[in-house]
């Protein structure tokens, strides 16, 4: 495209990363599944990285309760699909850029050609989406592709890192044959053990894990697509520390505080184990 230069473009991140690095994330490919609250802030985020290969998946269209926190939700954009609004955006950025489009989401069928090639997976998909997550992870884990879920809850981020050869999705949630609703709780405590963001929910009946229903903020998003940008960067150039599950690490921009927790065994720890138990019991289960 006439006017674009890629050295031009991302020029500015050079000092923090060199020119080589620029040029090896730029041939790095990305999937993400998801184009929702904080899937499309993460493609954007890394497209602005420079990072130009990506294969992306959702098979849902903008809508209007999408707007308080949806990059590419808008009044143009209603009813269109998230994936293709999004992949427009990334072009725009990017005009170079390299998309593998899946209007359809990941399911059984396109599972390896999702996965075609990728060096990172980040999670993208909607808190409910149990049966997609499972098979992503479970995937991922199987080929050694390092997958990174960062959870908007609250105002905050919450980071989990899974690293080949390292603890498993599973192995740290616990989900595996269980009714949906008690994989609910069990994501929910595994996602931020610290559960900084408990303390300021303003309406608790706006919170209902049996309807699948629960308050939002653009806040969180954009933290997570910070934090999942910079994991990102630390995997694909393998610089940096990277803590992997069983540590998570939740950062709470309303309170202004950071915590690292360590729960050897996920969802089996005593401390989890104990914070399922109350959840469930709060909500007669």
């Amino acid at each position: 495209m006439s006017g674009f230069s890629y050295q031009t473009a991302f020029s500015r991140n050079i000092g923090w990363l060199t020119l080589d690095e620029q040029q090896r994330l730029r041939h790095k490919r990305v999937a993400i599944a998801g184009m929702g609250g904080v899937g499309g802030f993460h493609l954007l985020t890394l497209a602005r990285l420079g990072i130009e290969k990506f294969n992306i998946a959702d098979l849902d269209t903008f809508e209007l309760a999408n707007f308080n926190r949806q990059t590419g939700a808008g009044m143009s954009s209603l009813e269109r699909p998230k994936v293709e609004v999004l992949a427009e955006m990334v072009r725009d950025i990017n005009p170079e850029s390299d998309l593998a489009i899946y209007p359809q989401g990941v399911n059984e069928g396109n599972l390896q050609a999702f996965f075609q090639d990728v060096d990172l997976y980040i999670d993208g998909l909607d808190f409910f989406a149990f049966d997609a997550r499972e098979r992503v992870f479970a995937h991922c884990a199987q080929h050694g592709i390092p997958a990174v879920t960062v959870a908007p809850l609250g105002m905050s981020a919450a980071l989990l890192n899974f690293l080949p050869g390292g603890m498993s999705f599973e192995d740290y949630f616990q989900l595996d044959g269980r009714p949906e609703l008690e994989k609910a709780l069990r994501f929910l405590v595994g996602l931020a053990p610290a559960l900084l963001h408990r303390h300021y929910l303003a309406d608790k009946t706006r919170v209902n894990l049996k309807e699948r229903r629960g308050p939002s903020t653009i806040m969180a998003c954009q933290l997570c697509a910070g934090v999942a940008a910079t994991e990102a960067l630390k995997i694909l150039l393998g610089r940096g520390k990277v803590w992997a599950a069983p540590h998570g690490i939740q950062f709470d921009g309303y309170r202004n505080k950071l915590a690292h927790t360590w729960r050897p065994g996920g969802n089996r720890h005593p401390f989890n184990r104990l914070a399922i138990a109350i959840a469930r019991h709060q909500l007669g289960i």
